[in-house]
């Protein structure tokens, strides 16, 4: 089955849209779902990690939080409910760009002008301060377009990232859900064999990358990690060989693989040590 991620803009109704295409699909949106799962995996409370991904949180909280576990076990618990098949839309939380490698995914952005934006959120707070929501919108915005460039590389608003782009200012809700359903039951993104594969293995690969950093022995090193079909290899450069060894065993325990080839390799000593 197709499996849309989107992105939306504050006041442009894409949680709307999401609602509308999961009710006609008969399965959920993912978008809050997954912050229980990545507080406990940080440690952290619940509206902290819900800063963090919105981009709101303050200095203090950005240095407390380890951004680049934040980034591993997002996409972890993202790619997981991807591989179920149990739902229909995930929102938000990098989902495009993280399953954009995937056939079977539709890739869509939902979004409006800023006075109209401005206008629906107005109306949504029950306030005629223009200039205040304004300036919350604008915050929204670029608080998204900072985690998307930190975290991929990108920008959010390209067009070029999606397959659907929607402008809700003259598309109704229902028409915008019409437009995505002609996508999601026509045959360019239907599952195949090939798809669903290729998000099993890349599923994999964020499950044992989250495994080794979850571990203390391996939570430092950066190495690459591949999988087919239940075969992971690991590759890089590590410190030791403790190190090395660690990586394979805890790679092989994670569900799911069948196999782990451990192809990495020990780093030279520097220069400096051997003069001494």
């Amino acid at each position: 089955m197709s499996l849309v991620a989107m992105t939306r803009e504050m006041g442009s109704l894409g949680r709307d849209v999401a609602a509308a295409v999961s009710a006609r699909v008969g399965k959920p949106v993912v978008h809050h779902e997954i912050i229980d799962q990545l507080a406990n995996k940080m440690r952290l409370r619940k509206s902290h990690v819900i800063r963090l991904l919105d981009g709101t949180a303050g200095i203090w909280e950005r240095l407390a939080a380890d951004q680049t576990s934040l980034s591993i076990y997002t996409a972890d618990e993202t790619l997981a409910l991807a591989a179920s098949g149990n739902v229909a839309v995930i929102r938000g939380w990098g989902s495009v760009h993280l399953l954009r490698p995937i056939q079977h995914v539709i890739c869509v952005r939902v979004c409006a002008p800023m006075n109209v934006r401005v206008k629906r959120m107005m109306e949504r707070l029950n306030t005629d301060d223009a200039e205040f929501v304004t300036n919350e919108i604008s915050l929204s915005d670029e608080a998204h377009g900072a985690i998307t460039r930190r975290h991929f590389g990108i920008n959010w608003q390209d067009p070029e990232q999606y397959d659907l782009v929607l402008n809700t200012e003259r598309v109704s809700v229902e028409q915008c859900a019409d437009e995505v359903m002609g996508l999601f039951n026509g045959p360019e993104f239907q599952e195949t064999g090939q798809s669903k594969q290729m998000l099993a293995n890349l599923a994999l690969e964020t499950h044992v990358r989250a495994a080794l950093r979850a571990d203390p022995h391996t939570s430092k090193i950066q190495i690459s990690i591949t999988a087919d079909k239940g075969n992971v290899a690991l590759a890089g450069i590590v410190d030791g060989d403790r190190e090395s060894v660690h990586a394979a065993e805890i790679a092989a325990k994670v569900p799911g693989v069948a196999h782990a080839t451990n192809q990495l390799k020990l780093a030279l000593p520097s220069r400096l040590k051997l003069n001494t």
